[in-house]
């Protein structure tokens, strides 16, 4: 195995929730590993994700999903606020846009993935921001609640355009809050709601799929699978797949495809959609053995969610701490995703599923105990939703730990069939 200088400089690209919590759990080890680390982004404000699903229904503001990035860089740690032009794995640097360079010993990638609507023809246009929306931007959940609130009804379409897709649950969170928010103005009547989407089924786990698929039925939501949209129509207001079908809207609420970051393009390290190939248990990039990528940067099969970010973390602190000992990479991801899915009316059900691991029924994270249900909507599940946001900012940015939630997939309290 290549040797590492004295001091290891280990650089961290990107300070979301992947790179902020690897940042946080690396510091602690700063000493006794005499450790380097510097982390870089161009961003000055942290986003908290989640709370973007929020917003169109006026449920969230400003102040509950913006901070300041410096808050949750630990002490001892570089921060270099700064665009990155390109990594160059040859040389062990990356070059910022100001022409400095850094040199590395081990590079932690956590880039993450933006929303890329230029990729669907006509979707950018007059029409942008009016009647055809996101909401996984905080600018675009903005002006998605500025739309809602005096929105007269007719045909809502929530449309997903490809996977995989930051939070794949939230566009279904989205439509079920939708339902629950127009009953509440007492218009539901004056509400078509649409669900498109190129998956089979509502989701893309077979359980899952059928109990959330039930839910939407159960809400007069239409379901619209295998949709693989061509465009989109902005003068007839409609979206049409590659094999001709169409859905015509009023209101669009579309979710884009997702792509890694541009620089990953530039330094020759991702796939079609600028994701980094990357072993889904060790999380070291393919090819390069001193690289390693956490967060939604990864093409892992692995859910773009915060939680995921979460466990991988724990692995890859690990890992880190072993490839710095020279001993052989031995914790293993395995793809452990948590989500709370909003279902409207006060309640929401938790699903929690791994790459072996079906979402399915029973207690979390306690077996019997729990005190969340899952796949099954509850009052408790919708608490624990909102509460994650205190957890998130407090204990997650933090890189602290969650009792009783590992990062391995629990099987204890989940009623698995044989």
């Amino acid at each position: 195995m290549e040797q590492i200088s004295s001091r290891k400089k280990i650089l961290i690209l990107g300070a979301g929730t992947a790179g902020t919590m690897i940042a946080n759990k690396l510091a602690n080890h700063r000493t006794k590993y005499g450790l380097d680390i510097t982390l870089v982004d161009q961003a000055s404000e942290h986003y908290y994700q989640p709370g973007f699903l929020f917003i169109p229904f006026g449920v969230y503001g400003r102040e509950d999903v913006v901070k300041r990035r410096s808050d949750f860089i630990p002490r001892g740690v570089t921060y270099i606020q700064n665009s990155i032009e390109k990594i160059d794995t040859t040389k062990k640097e990356i070059v910022l846009h100001i022409g400095e360079v850094l040199p590395y010993d081990i590079l932690i990638i956590a880039t993450g993935a933006q929303v890329a609507p230029e990729q669907i023809p006509n979707l950018i246009g007059d029409r942008w921001r009016k009647n055809m929306h996101e909401f996984y931007t905080f600018e675009g959940a903005n002006a998605l609640y500025n739309t809602l609130k005096d929105w007269p009804g007719g045909k809502l379409v929530i449309h997903i355009s490809e996977m995989p897709i930051k939070c794949p649950v939230a566009p279904l969170e989205f439509s079920f809050l939708a339902d629950d928010f127009f009953k509440k103005k007492n218009m539901r009547d004056k509400v078509e709601i649409t669900y498109v989407t190129p998956l089979s089924g509502a989701f893309t786990k077979p359980e899952a799929s059928r109990v959330l698929g039930g839910m939407l039925s159960e809400r007069n939501i239409k379901l619209v699978p295998d949709f693989s949209i061509s465009e989109v129509d902005a003068k007839e207001n409609i979206i049409r797949s590659y094999d001709e079908k169409t859905v015509p809207f009023d209101l669009l609420v579309t979710i884009p495809p997702n792509m890694g970051d541009a620089l990953i393009a530039r330094s020759g390290l991702g796939d079609e959609l600028n994701f980094i190939p990357t072993d889904k248990n060790t999380l070291q990039a393919t090819g390069h053995e001193n690289i390693f990528v956490i967060g939604d940067a990864t093409n892992i099969p692995a859910s773009k969610a915060g939680s995921v970010a979460h466990f991988e973390a724990e692995i890859l602190e690990e890992n880190i701490l072993s490839f710095l000992e020279g001993k052989p990479l031995s914790a293993k991801f395995d793809g452990h995703a948590n989500c709370y899915v909003e279902s409207g009316d006060g309640k929401a059900l938790l699903v929690d599923f791994g790459y072996d691991i079906e979402p399915v029924e029973g207690t979390f994270p306690l077996p019997f105990i729990g005190p969340f249900s899952l796949l099954k909507p509850t009052v408790i599940n919708h608490l624990g939703k909102l509460a994650f946001r205190y957890i998130y900012w407090n204990v997650l940015m933090r890189g602290l730990s969650i009792p009783f939630v590992g990062p391995g997939v629990p099987l204890a309290g989940k009623k698995i069939k044989k």
